[in-house]
């Protein structure tokens, strides 16, 4: 199931909830009529207290239809709700919508049947009072429920769009390494940018597309870009999310080291995320190029060969000419558009071989129902 926080209704405040419920009740008890009093007032009560019984129900059952299930979830989508807010608490407060609706339906029920069992009209009002005020304690007690759950979905909102059966390339390495830089040359259009629930840093998704398949550039400042002792437990669970989606991990390395971090750090860095994201395949790649002391010897044919493809249409996938620093690492310069190309072409390559098609398998998420 695919998980589209953005979408997700405003979940009603415990007082919103009753006004509605109520407001409604009033309008089905103007609509009764009928010459005897007794008749009429009974009609009146008893629809009065199952319509804000009807009411309540079936907002709270739309709303726990509409928020995810977990049990259908993605294993990335997962692991970012627990980053985020905590799996136990989402399932926990949306069974309190579900026992709420429950427990108001059982006192509407309970009620009416009081009202249809005496004649009195005092007493009639008396099982509508009291069915109001029950139902009002059990608002009070979901109440709570109601709160968090407001509170969560403007959390997740801010989570990325990470469409999980599309490649995906995590983007890693100390600050100012350039990754930022990056993504955004590599991008075809704007990047998009969310806060982390959990941090005060953000994270950055790029796109780019080749022979119409979209490939996702993710940048996530704050988790990989720092050693394990300094991590929370909460942004491990993040680092594990990313290891559910992604298709390859680019590491990027300044060894001119102008970004302020020793490139010994840099390495020890690196050895880090390969053994966070042990399942995915890793290209290390020297940032900052045109930083580089002496120059690549390949630097002029790299730009030649790049601007003859993308003067040709940028069609197909050709052998474009990786440039190397002298320790034979693949390099580039986002800032002067050098070895990008050919490392975007690269990338697709690596993504690729790396998808095991298996044409028998559903999506996850995906259910065959046996004959």
């Amino acid at each position: 199931m695919k998980v589209t926080w953005r979408q997700l209704p405003t979940v009603l405040f415990e007082d919103e909830v009753l006004d509605k419920a109520f407001s409604r009740a009033r309008k089905a008890a103007d609509r009764v009529d009928d010459y005897n009093r007794v008749f009429r007032t009974r009609k009146q009560l008893t629809r009065m207290i199952q319509t804000a019984a009807d009411i309540i129900d079936t907002l709270f059952k739309e709303t726990v239809q509409t928020w995810p299930s977990l049990d259908h979830s993605p294993q990335f989508d997962l692991a970012m709700i627990e980053a985020c807010v905590g799996t136990d608490d989402y399932r926990h407060h949306l069974s309190m919508l579900q026992w709420g609706g429950t427990q108001v339906l059982r006192i509407a029920t309970q009620n009416t049947r009081k009202i249809v069992r005496t004649a009195q009209v005092e007493l009639m009002h008396e099982a509508r009072r009291e069915a109001y005020g029950r139902i009002g304690s059990i608002l009070g007690r979901v109440g709570p429920s109601l709160k968090w759950l407001n509170e969560a979905r403007e959390t997740l909102k801010a989570l990325p769009q990470i469409e999980t059966l599309l490649p995906c390339i995590v983007v890693c390495g100390a600050p100012n390494v350039g990754k930022s830089a990056f993504i955004s040359a590599l991008s075809s259009g704007n990047m998009e940018v969310n806060h982390y629930p959990f941090t005060t840093k953000q994270i950055h998704v790029g796109h780019f597309t080749h022979r119409r398949l979209v490939h996702q550039l993710v940048d996530t400042p704050g988790l990989l870009d720092r050693p394990m002792s300094r991590r929370n437990a909460i942004e491990q669970q993040a680092i594990a999310a990313l290891e559910n989606i992604g298709s390859l991990v680019l590491f990027l390395l300044d060894t001119s080291e102008a970004c302020g971090t020793p490139l010994e750090e840099q390495l020890n860095l690196l050895e880090d995320v390969d053994r966070l994201l042990p399942g995915t395949d890793m290209l290390v790649v020297t940032s900052k190029a045109d930083l580089l002391s002496p120059r690549p010897e390949e630097w002029d044919l790299v730009r030649q060969e790049e601007q003859a493809w993308r003067e040709a249409g940028s069609k197909g996938t050709p052998d474009l000419p990786l440039l190397y620093d002298e320790e034979g690492r693949p390099t580039m310069s986002a800032t002067e558009d050098v070895g990008l190309d050919a490392l975007r072409l690269e990338i697709v390559r690596r993504v690729k071989a790396a998808q095991h098609v298996d044409p028998m398998k559903l999506p996850e998420g995906w259910y065959r129902k046996d004959e």
